[in-house]
């Protein structure tokens, strides 16, 4: 293919994950991108049922329509005690992978001027008035790059910025007993043998007989697929459980670090998603912060129109990525502290003041109220050891 045959694109997105899906759907509700060439490429159709992403709201979003469970009440338990939280005003939401794509795709079929290509992208190339993309099939040419597909040596590399994993395995289970309380999510249960780590069952029920059930841990080392699956077992056993049907099982690795990928975005160039460092750090929750980042995202392209744009402008560093900073050191050095860094936030915390200081909406006399009440001794020395760096 010669260079007259090279298409050109205003926007393209490498990667269609949550962000970059999230973004394209905020464009086409806006109205004022439809005199942009978009192009999607992903080697993945998104025609699978491969992940549930969850969040807490206090008001319907834009994602209502695809939201399958909502829970008010959440449980919280370690191995001394449990906790029934009151989430109000808050909901906590369950959206299936599969509906989400649906959604998305669906929306974006009437428009024109975009288009998603089932193409592996293989070379990206910024130069000073575009940027090529290269796939394994063509080539392209834009004028500015989203890009959500993830390197791993990028932070995996360095040594200045712990990385943890939220690593998991979920059985989505009938089971032939009635054991599950579909009014109440199970938020974090602790009471699972720890063995050195942050380790936790998370239970979201559909009905009394079904219920995702996850094992999760946020450390630096994975597990053996059979680990997560014994352990999974052993806690359907404790609730009781015999005999029951898999419906559908799901896996999966976030990253929980504080590396700057943002030090990646160049003049045309923005990572976005797990790639620009969207996924919360101390939490590995996603969806959240990738609702807030890509709506920030549209307004900064609408708002910056008249001028050439600089994808370095878009990022801002919060108090929050301090925070997530210390969080992560501690668990990085002793990550058998987990559960008691949890426990302590919500066995006498208010559920939604917690909720807000996640969402990063909190003043500083409220990130105090949460703050304090988590152990004083590895926070300071995790803010010396952060601030000797």
């Amino acid at each position: 293919m010669n260079s007259s045959q090279i298409k050109h694109f205003n926007y393209i997105f490498t990667g269609t994950g949550l962000a970059s899906l999230m973004t394209i759907y905020k464009m086409v509700l806006s109205g004022k991108f439809t005199d942009k060439t978009i192009l999607l490429l992903d080697q993945d159709l998104k025609k699978t049922n491969d992940r549930t992403w969850c969040f807490w709201e206090k008001t319907e979003s834009v994602w209502n329509p695809v939201v399958s469970k909502k829970w008010d009440s959440a449980l919280f338990a370690n191995e001394n005690f449990k906790c029934n939280l009151d989430l109000k005003p808050y909901t906590y939401n369950k959206i299936s992978g599969l509906d989400f794509y649906n959604f998305v795709f669906e929306a974006i079929s009437n428009q024109s001027n975009i288009t998603f290509l089932n193409e592996k992208v293989t070379d990206i190339n910024e130069l000073e008035t575009h940027v090529f993309v290269g796939t394994e099939e063509n080539r392209y040419t834009c004028d500015y790059l989203f890009n959500s597909i993830y390197t791993k040596a990028f932070a995996e590399s360095q040594t200045k910025y712990p990385v943890l994993h939220q690593h998991f395995t979920g059985w989505f289970v009938k089971s032939e007993s009635e054991v599950f309380n579909p009014d109440e999510a199970t938020f974090m249960d602790f009471s699972v043998e720890q063995k050195g780590n942050t380790r936790f069952m998370y239970v979201l029920p559909a009905s009394k007989t079904e219920a995702l059930v996850e094992y999760t841990l946020f450390s630096e080392k994975l597990l053996t697929a059979e680990e997560y699956e014994k352990e999974i077992q052993l806690y359907l056993k404790k609730l009781g459980i015999n005999k029951f049907e898999i419906i559908e099982k799901e896996q999966g690795s976030i990253p929980m670090t504080c590396y700057p990928f943002w030090k990646k975005n160049t003049k045309r160039v923005l990572n976005i998603g797990t790639a620009g460092g969207w996924t919360k750090a101390s939490t590995g929750y996603t969806f959240k912060n990738s609702d807030k980042k890509s709506s920030e995202l549209v307004e900064f392209l609408q708002n910056n129109t008249s001028a050439p744009l600089s994808m370095k402008a878009f990022h801002k560093k919060s108090r929050f990525w301090f925070y997530d900073l210390l969080l992560l050191d501690i668990l990085y050095r002793h990550n058998e502290l987990g559960s008691t860094v949890f426990s302590s936030l919500f066995k006498k915390g208010n559920p939604a003041l917690i909720f807000k200081f996640l969402d990063e909406e909190t003043n500083l006399a409220e990130d105090l109220k949460v703050i304090l009440k988590c152990p004083k001794l590895p926070f300071i020395k995790a803010l010396f050891r952060v601030a000797l760096k």
